[in-house]
């Protein structure tokens, strides 16, 4: 792994503490130029998670915290009339950044939720009819609480297949947990103290090395089989699409160079298969009537594929 990468992995673990596999998921994800979906119980660190990554990589944050009053425009930006030149302005919006946050992305309606689709995927922006490329390191981090509905607008499918991961953020052990509330009592580890690690430019090199990570024919048929099972299983009524075949197969090779390899085997792709795959099938009734957890029916599912030696 590159020295950099490394020590930014480092000190990102060293400043969120009992998060060590959801970090370097995270790492992952933007390695690939992939989006995650973050879902925890309010106060678990979650915008900490996404401040701190953006510091160690000394890139631009931005944080939209999304309301039922939330418009399209307040994301992407609009066209103002400049009254002393006489013309109109292109007024960018918060989008335009390298790392954004979107904040309870479940408490705007469906039609402010899309306005981040083309961005997500196409990386680039429509205002008034003319198109804006964005960062070429661009990040998206979007977070929801699983427990409270009420006021809530869940998440299209088609959304959240944009997503290469979603995330779940739980609590740290007791002692990592004593850590923290030290930490933050003593002021240890403050965001606004975060020195950048790694900058853009290496780590766009990174992102190219990992694109030349080998994928053999036998691991590509073992990610095929895992996904072609979500689609033949009796316990799941939709399953998952190609693009989430693709999600694993980028975020393996993520996996693989931050283990120091530069081939991707079939451990690699377990470890990702359960965060790739957990937003995108949907269960079937009967199995949500017996209260059935889609995590345990992915690790079933991936269980009963064979490895391949």
């Amino acid at each position: 792994m590159n020295k950099q990468l490394q020590a930014l992995l480092d000190s990102y673990e060293e400043r969120i503490l009992g998060q060590a596999t959801n970090l370097r998921l995270l790492l992952c994800a933007v390695l690939t130029g992939g989006h995650v979906l973050l879902e925890g119980v309010p106060g678990t660190g979650k915008t900490k998670i996404v401040r701190t990554l953006a510091g160690l990589l000394g890139g631009d944050f931005g944080r939209i915290q999304f309301t039922p009053d939330l418009l399209p425009s307040d994301i992407t930006g609009s066209m103002i009339y400049n009254m002393k030149e006489g013309s109109f302005q292109t007024l960018k919006g918060p989008i335009f950044t390298n790392i954004l946050l979107a904040d309870e992305i479940n408490r705007t309606p469906a039609k402010t939720q899309a306005a981040l689709l083309e961005a997500m995927e196409e990386k680039q922006v429509t205002i008034q009819g003319d198109t804006y490329r964005l960062p070429d390191v661009f990040f998206v981090v979007a977070t929801q609480n699983p427990i409270e509905f009420e006021g809530t607008y869940p998440l299209p499918e088609a959304q959240q297949d944009r997503f290469l991961f979603k995330l779940a953020i739980g609590f740290p052990s007791f002692e990592e947990e004593k850590q923290v509330l030290k930490n933050d009592l003593h002021h240890v580890f403050a965001v606004e103290d975060i020195q950048t690690v790694l900058d853009l430019e290496t780590f766009i090199f990174i992102r190219n090395e990992i694109a030349s990570i080998t994928v053999e024919d036998k691991v590509l048929d073992y990610m095929m089989q895992i996904v072609r099972k979500t689609r033949e299983s009796d316990y799941i009524r939709f399953g998952a699409s190609t693009r989430s075949a693709i999600s694993i197969g980028k975020a393996a090779r993520a996996w693989a160079y931050l283990s120091g390899r530069q081939y991707v085997t079939p451990d690699d792709v377990k470890m990702v298969a359960k965060p790739a795959l957990r937003h995108r099938i949907q269960l079937a009734p009967h199995m949500e009537l017996e209260g059935a957890a889609v995590d345990q029916i992915i690790e079933e599912l991936v269980g009963s594929v064979p490895v391949p030696r």
